[in-house]
């Protein structure tokens, strides 16, 4: 059995995107990240605007409900990685690494030098499933003025209670 498809994401979608971004945040619950777990989804004004750009896509069971969703930015001429997120029953499937190659192949289609991405540098699905990936993490000084305002975004917003980090990945 082959993957899920991967679709734009569309106005209907976006409550079940709200679904996915809970239920992957039980896994989160279970180290002990409560603070992940219980925060609350994208809006569904802040889903659609991602759809209206064309810059959101979901992975989808046989009856076409996403199981699964990524959401893409362009920070200092780089593709983003904004969110992504899998439904808990479909995880360790490789759905989000199919979202994340097709993160990779839109960026190359736009000829944008690389993808980046925060995130959790001790939870296993996260940092180390990135540099799996070939992400690799980022300097300090190596963070571009966009990826510095959204870790201090991200800072205030209380997410750095365990270590977060910047990391990319060439793409062009």
């Amino acid at each position: 059995m082959g993957l899920p498809p991967i679709r734009p994401a569309k106005e209907g979608d976006l409550p079940a995107l709200q679904d996915v971004e809970r239920s992957a945040g039980e896994l989160f619950a279970e180290i002990g990240m409560d603070f992940v777990a219980e925060d609350a989804p994208p809006t569904i004004e802040v889903l659609r605007g991602f759809a209206a750009d064309g810059r959101a896509w979901v992975s989808t069971d046989r009856d076409d409900r996403p199981v699964a969703y990524l959401l893409v930015e362009i920070v200092d001429g780089n593709a983003h990685l904004d969110q992504v997120s899998v439904a808990r029953g479909y995880a360790g499937r490789g759905i989000g690494r199919a979202l994340l190659e097709h993160l990779i192949e839109w960026a190359q289609a736009r000829r944008l030098p690389a993808v980046t991405l925060t995130t959790y540098v001790v939870v296993p699905w996260n940092g180390p499933y990135y540099e799996r990936l070939g992400f690799r993490y980022l300097r300090p000084a190596e963070e571009t003025p966009g990826l510095r305002k959204i870790r201090a975004d991200e800072v205030a917003y209380g997410l750095d209670r365990s270590p977060r980090a910047c990391m990319r990945k060439e793409v062009c």
